[in-house]
């Protein structure tokens, strides 16, 4: 992975955007675009956004359309077609595709929204559902706020990623 790796999921694609933020690449969802996580300057779309619509959001903000619709991907500059429904599939297409699949540690982007993590002080309080700070390494969501530690989800997601 490079800084540079900068990708686009489409609406078909939505956990295997969650396993590629946590291997830590820049993966925008086009249905985060309903919640307010698309960053670029086009207004997002309402619903579902059209192949048109992907595609000038692929261009504008310069990343690689991630599909499994032929069509789009034929339309794209840059784009990797998937053929699988099944996540494992899909994550051993995009390591076929020549992606490091190596979760990112420490952890950089939210599982959730795509944003930028940062480290929580020790003394930060944090939610109940969350571990002490002062323990257990913790990153918190800088677009969200969500908070992150490296525990049994991140185990299962290793684990996965380890059998393709």
């Amino acid at each position: 992975m490079s800084d540079t790796d900068r990708l686009l999921l489409d609406a078909m694609l939505g956990k295997l955007a969650t396993y590629l933020r946590m291997c830590g690449y820049d993966a925008a969802y086009v249905l985060d675009a309903r919640e307010g996580g698309r960053e670029e300057a086009t207004p997002p779309p309402q619903d579902d956004p059209n192949d048109d619509e992907i595609l000038q959001w692929a261009r504008e903000s310069g990343r690689t359309v991630f599909t499994r619709d032929v069509d789009l991907a034929g339309r794209a500059a840059d784009a990797v077609l998937l053929s699988s429904r099944d996540l494992r599939e899909q994550l051993r297409e995009v390591r076929e595709a020549g992606y490091d699949l190596s979760l990112a540690d420490p952890p950089v982007r939210c599982g959730a929204c795509n944003g930028e993590l940062r480290a929580v002080d020790p003394e930060e309080s944090l939610p109940q559902y969350a571990p002490d700070p002062a323990e257990t390494d913790c990153w918190r969501c800088r677009a969200c706020g969500q908070v992150f530690w490296q525990g049994s989800h991140w185990d299962d997601v290793a684990a996965t990623l380890a059998e393709i």
